[in-house]
């Protein structure tokens, strides 16, 4: 993050326009410019507001353009120019809130006839602004000594179906994922309150469930309660799952968006777990939207403890490359110290092990795995047994293969898992 105060703001573009003059257009329209000169904009409320352009630098050129919707200037010669553009912004002109950054930095960016396309890659904040945030309150050290574990990655699953059970049958789900051994355990992006299981009673046997295993065993389960909702049911639900003993709440960052992150962790006493659900229409298009390495700044100055970032060799569109760039953003230092946990979801089972640590060198991780622990030749016990085996495998050095020999639970999961690899192929 900078010191100084402005926000630097880095940018892929596609245009049918000298680059220099495309520059010019988002700096303006951005700050204190329009379509046209204007009596107010005065020298020196340029010199006091205006966007600055710090480079421009152009990469390629195409014959078509990405997107629909740009205009072509007279004369054009059918060229559209691609270019990484920085351009500052003076953090007077919004101050410290995350909704007027993004009203500046992208705003009416994404529509304006210049391009055909933009992607907002990266942010610079200015110390000023950091310090207006908690950022997260847990991150990867509190949630380790709320979850019980240290030496590993946190092992998860998903409460599946992902929504249809009853309270009772929720009931049974969680008290036989429960009894599997599993260090974390989550809501599904799609169960907060369904009419025929109100949150409440959905906390209440959930919680009894929790509390009846950590009384036989004193090891207490985390459980991601999905609280997404309206901004005052925030509040009244994350209240719920604390006075209940719960240890975690979960929220669809995109669904409440980052102000409502922000609310929630104004009062949280919880870790929360932010699910990036919608992401994909944000970002999908390589020529549209922002990339997750200026996203996750964002979530993590609002509050976020967990951040999702797919997983190797996904049911998901996203690449292993791309994977590997969020979660290593996600472990980079922001101003304050603010850490959050990557959480690995989509296609996991303890085949994904090895490659995983391999490629992202960390054990600072949430693996949540659905089908690959409920539906282990054994069942689910046996199912977190291979995750764990597979960890252990791979602290040691030893390949997943070969600890298999000695590790019945991780042999039958290789033998099932092993050959279903479903990577995607954008960044």
């Amino acid at each position: 993050m900078s010191k100084s105060s402005v926000v630097r703001a880095t940018y892929w573009i596609e245009t049918p326009y000298e680059p220099a003059r495309a520059a010019e257009a988002m700096a303006g329209e951005q700050s204190t410019g329009t379509f046209i000169a204007v009596p107010g904009e005065t020298d020196e409320v340029r010199a006091r507001s205006a966007a600055r352009i710090v480079s421009v630098r152009e990469t390629e050129v195409v014959g078509q353009p990405s997107l629909p919707g740009s205009a072509t200037p007279k004369g054009h010669d059918g060229s559209y120019r691609r270019c990484e553009i920085v351009l500052e912004f003076p953090y007077p002109n919004f101050g410290p809130s995350i909704p007027n950054l993004l009203a500046t930095v992208a705003g009416n960016l994404y529509e304006l006839k210049e391009f055909s396309g933009i992607r907002l890659l990266d942010l610079d904040l200015p110390e000023e602004f950091a310090a207006a945030y908690a950022g997260p309150k847990f991150g990867v050290a509190g949630t380790r000594r709320l979850a019980g574990v240290q030496d590993r990655p946190i092992i998860g699953t998903i409460v599946k179906p992902s929504v249809g059970l009853t309270v009772e049958e929720l009931r049974s789900t969680v008290r036989e994922l429960i009894d599997a051994g599993l260090d974390f355990i989550k809501d599904d992006e799609l169960n907060a309150s369904p009419l025929f299981a109100p949150f409440e009673l959905k906390v209440k046997a959930v919680m009894e469930e929790i509390e009846r295993a950590s009384d036989r065993t004193g090891r207490k389960a985390m459980y991601a309660f999905n609280i997404t909702g309206e901004i005052d049911e925030l509040k009244r639900r994350h209240d719920l799952v604390a006075a209940s003993g719960g240890t975690c709440v979960m929220v669809s960052m995109q669904s409440i968006g980052l102000a409502g992150l922000a609310h929630l962790n104004r009062y949280s006493e919880l870790p929360i777990h932010g699910h990036r659900n919608q992401w994909g229409m944000m970002t999908r298009c390589p020529m549209l939207g922002m990339s997750f390495v200026a996203y996750q700044k964002l979530c993590r100055l609002a509050g976020a403890d967990h951040l999702h970032v797919n997983a190797l060799n996904s049911k998901f569109y996203e690449s292993n490359e791309s994977v590997i760039r969020s979660v290593q953003a996600i472990r980079e230092p922001l101003l304050g110290g603010y850490e959050a946990m990557p959480v690995l979801s989509s296609g996991q089972s303890a085949a994904s092990v090895e490659e995983t640590y391999r490629e992202l060198g960390t054990r600072d991780l949430l693996h949540v795995a659905g089908g690959g622990i409920m539906a282990h030749p054994d069942g689910p016990r046996a199912g977190v047994l291979s995750m764990r085996q597979a960890w252990e495998a791979a602290n040691l050095g030893i390949s997943a293969s070969a600890y298999a020999d000695s590790h019945p639970e991780l042999k039958r999961a290789l033998e099932k898992f092993g050959g279903k690899r479903q990577g995607g192929n954008a960044g």
